[in-house]
């Protein structure tokens, strides 16, 4: 597993070009995540790689592309200081888990992520750092997939009652 290091304002156009914006298949959208603004990302990331940021991550536009670029390239965690609002809610419909982390700047590539989401905290190496909670409906949509996969498993008493 590795960690993806990103720093502030990284927008929406540089997780993945607006010329790619016609393609919907994950995969394919992954082999151009980051292009022009880290291209060994596309070459090298894998599942269960984590992506930890700075401030405003995913600002620019609310093409969901991003998040899906990110997802089909195996990443299912982006820790960031700050999301784009509409960002942070793609990365939940689209599966992605997106956790604020007052402290995500200080994290190094070198350094091992390991989440305890329901105890507050995550550790990089070996220091310990508060993350904000994620609530339990939305980790339920992001374990189901995102939204559709959740949709397509709610029955229709659930669907009434919620």
């Amino acid at each position: 597993m590795k960690t993806w290091k990103f720093g502030n304002d990284i927008d929406t156009d540089a997780i993945i070009p607006g010329r790619y914006l016609t393609i919907y298949d994950l995969k394919e959208l992954a082999a151009h995540a980051f292009e022009g603004t880290r291209d060994a990302f596309a070459k090298e990331a894998a599942v269960g790689d984590i992506i930890a940021a700075g401030r405003n991550f995913g600002c620019g536009s609310s093409r969901e592309h991003a998040p899906i670029a990110i997802r089909g390239a195996g990443v299912r965690v982006v820790v960031a200081v700050s999301f784009a609002r509409i960002f942070y809610r793609n990365c939940i419909a689209t599966g992605i888990l997106p956790v604020i982390c007052p402290e995500a700047d200080s994290i190094t590539e070198e350094e091992e992520i390991i989440l305890h989401l329901d105890e507050g905290y995550l550790t990089a190496g070996e220091r310990t750092l508060t993350v904000e909670p994620v609530p339990a409906f939305m980790r339920k949509i992001i374990d189901a997939g995102g939204l559709v996969e959740y949709a397509k498993n709610l029955t229709e008493i659930e669907i009434c009652t919620k």
